[in-house]
């Protein structure tokens, strides 16, 4: 195996693993709303997900594992993408808000911290900013 094909599958089985953490806050429900199926859709072609493989994570999403992201600011593009599909529901549900907290802290944000960093995040997902406005929002929230 290459050095590039040891990157490609890395970096593919960290979309797999991202994607699927996102499909069971999806599922928190039991099912999925006509908004967060066509997110999923739009994501998984953004994660370069195959459709045998979405077919797959739609079925079994605990098989892949959260695989948390080194750098902060990826962190926040992760948790902007799960804010998000939990924002198009249109309804917060108890078990949504505590998978996203779960899941936050699987991808690496601070216990302590996570009620503020969901709260932040949700009301910014709310209000629909884009990508860039919400990274820059929440590297800041603390300043």
């Amino acid at each position: 195996m290459s050095f590039s094909d040891l990157f490609d599958s890395e970096f593919k089985q960290r979309n797999r693993g991202h994607f699927s953490s996102i499909v069971r806050v999806a599922l928190t429900d039991e099912k999925f709303s006509p908004e967060e199926k066509a997110f999923l859709d739009k994501l998984a072609v953004r994660l370069e997900i195959s459709p045998a493989e979405y077919e797959e994570i739609l079925e079994n999403p605990l098989k892949y594992p959260i695989n948390p992201p080194y750098l902060y600011e990826q962190r926040i593009e992760r948790l902007y993408d799960l804010a998000r599909i939990v924002h198009v529901d249109h309804h917060l549900g108890d078990k949504q808000e505590l998978l996203l907290r779960k899941i936050g802290v699987g991808i690496g944000f601070n216990v302590d911290n996570i009620q503020y960093i969901v709260d932040k995040a949700l009301k910014l997902v709310d209000k629909e900013v884009d990508l860039d406005t919400f990274i820059f929002e929440m590297q800041s929230m603390n300043k």
